[in-house]
């Protein structure tokens, strides 16, 4: 029987507009067009996650604002489990500010908001977890609420994911729980400078793919003039690990999942399919 995946992170409408290019400091450039979509990494990945076919929870705050009832009623619709989702009063829904330029790459400011306010709340959900169930958490809420969930989902046997990124030191007990830690090529050189010593580590170099604890596998292949937008293909990639972990996939398989879902996720816009909030 296939185990849950519980995803403890950030929501974010993100307001996106094309650029042909980034500016450089100091220089303005003209946007076209403004659209208002879901984003946020620890949601992108549960919805990565459960479209992947795992049964997801997401864990994390929202503001008491349109968007985050809009994003509670989104996630509801695609069937993951919002249960564990609070509405802060008082407070916004965390934003992101994005500029994706002609060439695909992206340029992203985010804005906090209910993100900030995780706490022991959000951390009680772990004790649903399990052996066979995943835990799968990023870096865009506070850390203290980050390692109180790996620690106490590691401790009641729950696979552990932790998705580096934005980056941020870890305390070396959080890093060895994680199986794997899931970092890009920038990533992984903070965590090395840190001194950090994954017992799994799960690196992506976009395009040229990905190595599990040095094995190597490479991307799927995508046609320079078919990529839209890069934004969520890591997240992509990260829900849909879970999902396959959580299936009992083996490591090979697991990671061929999450290279097809980063793949597909750089041939449309935004963060999610269907991303319009």
């Amino acid at each position: 029987m296939a185990g849950r995946v519980l995803v403890l992170g950030s929501l974010n409408v993100d307001l996106v507009t094309r650029v042909e290019r980034h500016p450089r400091p100091g220089e303005t450039v003209l946007g076209e067009g403004l659209r208002r979509l879901a984003g946020g990494k620890g949601a992108n990945q549960a919805v990565a996650a459960a479209a992947a076919g795992a049964d997801v929870a997401m864990v994390g705050c929202v503001g008491d604002d349109a968007g985050g009832a809009a994003y509670r009623a989104r996630l509801e619709a695609r069937g993951v489990d919002v249960s564990g989702l609070r509405t802060v009063e008082d407070t916004p829904t965390g934003h992101a500010l994005i500029a994706v330029s002609d060439d695909g790459e992206n340029s992203i400011v985010v804005v906090p908001g209910a993100n900030d306010l995780l706490d022991e709340r959000e951390v009680a959900a772990v004790d649903t977890l399990g052996p066979g169930d995943v835990l799968l958490v990023q870096l865009e809420v506070p850390r203290t609420v980050v390692c109180t969930a790996v620690r106490r989902a590691a401790g009641r046997g729950a696979r552990v994911v932790v998705n580096t990124a934005p980056y941020a030191a870890l305390p070396p007990d959080v890093v060895a729980l994680a199986d794997p830690v899931v970092a890009n090529e920038l990533e992984m050189a903070a965590l090395a400078e840190a001194g950090a010593e994954p017992r799994s580590l799960l690196v992506t170099f976009g395009a040229n793919g990905a190595a599990w604890d040095g094995a190597t596998s490479p991307a799927v292949e995508v046609a320079a003039d078919e990529v839209l937008d890069t934004t969520g293909a890591g997240d992509a990639f990260c829900g849909a690990l879970a999902a396959a972990l959580a299936r009992g996939d083996e490591r090979d398989t697991a990671l061929a999942a999450a290279l097809a879902a980063g793949a597909d996720a750089v041939r449309r816009e935004g963060a999610q399919a269907d991303p319009e909030l």
